[in-house]
């Protein structure tokens, strides 16, 4: 301590009794006004707006046009939902038609009579006819609410055109075309259509059937099957290859596409190294049989 300054001394002295007295600034005890909770509420800023609101009867105004803006919301989403339900219904019944054809369908791959079996199948199709004319009537009290349903019924379409197509293409070996198929749902394009993008999602789901299809007709002896399918999935496919597409769920399917492709493509080269194609003949030699 000897060698510090002793202006620093000092400083130093201060800082340590200031620091370890037990009152260095004796708190001062300051007289305040009587308080009563009255006066309390007249001073609290809060309080005294609730008492405001409570006298003053025009300040209700803005929750009673509240009120009525909400209860028309309430019937509005009432309204939906009874609406909703009501397609639903319809939606269902779609959903157990389509599952009977599919069931029916499965069949084919079993080497059963395709044309009893198709027969069967699309006596299903007036069925659809009429619930999408039910769908249609629904939805005709709701001018311009098309797309605001329109979810509720988009898978169970896109399943019923991967059907009409596979039938179609079992009978004649080519595509069904958009306005066929909303011919033979009964569609109106202006009102109730078929839009263009579950048609092509549709198809996709066909062509997901098609290398399944093959390796049982193979396995029946069908031996030129697989050349018919792999010449009309490879027009198909370069038929999509022409869609600008984006990276949403229709692009995934189309990418699935080319699997079922090489697929098919397998068991043909695979059929024709073994000699078993008609004559060795090429995927371009001939067209498609119906």
């Amino acid at each position: 301590m000897q060698y510090i300054k002793p202006a620093f001394r000092n400083a130093f002295n201060t800082f340590t009794s200031s620091r370890f007295s037990l009152n260095p600034k004796p708190f001062i005890l300051v007289s305040l006004p009587n308080l009563t909770f009255e006066t309390f509420r007249r001073s609290h800023p809060v309080s005294s707006f609730s008492s405001l609101s409570m006298a003053d009867g025009d300040n209700y105004a803005p929750s009673h046009s509240l009120e009525k803006q909400f209860e028309a919301f309430r019937t509005e989403l009432e309204e939906s939902g009874t609406l909703r339900e009501r397609i639903r219904s319809v939606v269902s019944e779609i959903e157990s038609t389509t599952r009977v054809m599919y069931a029916t369908l499965l069949l084919v791959h079993q080497s059963r009579s395709i044309n009893e079996l198709l027969e069967k199948a699309k006596s299903q199709i007036v069925v659809l006819k009429e619930k999408y004319k039910q769908l249609a009537e629904i939805l005709g009290g709701c001018s311009g609410q098309y797309y605001r349903y329109y979810g509720d019924w988009r898978s169970e379409t896109q399943s019923v055109v991967s059907i009409l197509t596979f039938i179609h293409w079992l009978e004649t070996g080519s595509l069904l075309e958009h306005k066929e198929a909303e011919e033979k749902l009964g569609l109106n394009n202006s009102e109730f259509g078929l839009d263009v993008e579950d048609y092509l999602i549709g198809v996709c789901f066909m062509s997901n059937e098609l290398p399944r299809y093959v390796v049982n007709q193979v396995t029946a002896g069908d031996y030129d099957c697989p050349r018919k399918v792999l010449k009309f999935l490879t027009d198909l496919h370069a038929a999509f290859r022409l869609l600008n597409l984006r990276n949403d769920f229709l692009r995934k399917k189309f990418d699935g596409m080319k699997y079922d492709l090489r697929k098919v493509e397998e068991v043909y080269y695979d059929v024709k190294i073994r000699g078993l194609t008609p004559n060795g003949e090429s995927v371009g030699d001939k067209g498609v049989e119906g």
